[in-house]
């Protein structure tokens, strides 16, 4: 039986990868985890971190927050506690990426195009 590498199918995913996916250091994860108690990663008892998909998303929100939105961490510690705040943070984190990705693609034709 073959291992699957497929990362949707994963439960749990380290430090390494979750700092290279928001392009962050390790150490400004682990400063983040002791500011915002709504990021709590599963640590073994070995304290390897394991983070799960939602440690993620509200660490994705946080990064935006702080340095799309320019904020503090004391201002996005309380704009994570506002509920409605959050969901609406986590939107805009969402519609960032994905403008980023088309903006990469949008740019990837035009320089094929500039070669013709």
């Amino acid at each position: 039986m073959a291992l699957n590498t497929n990362k949707d199918l994963k439960m749990y995913y380290s430090i390494k990868e979750v700092a290279q996916e928001l392009s962050v250091t390790e150490t400004t994860l682990r400063y983040w985890e002791s500011v915002f108690p709504q990021v709590s990663p599963y640590k073994g008892a070995n304290g390897v971190r394991r983070y799960t998909k939602e440690d993620i998303k509200t660490l994705r929100t946080i990064c935006h927050l702080v340095k799309d939105c320019k904020l503090t961490l004391a201002g996005a510690k309380k704009q994570l506690k506002n509920g409605g705040t959050k969901e609406t943070a986590e939107t805009n984190s969402d519609v960032i990426d994905r403008l980023k990705a088309i903006k990469e693609e949008l740019l990837g034709i035009k320089q094929e195009l500039d070669a013709l």
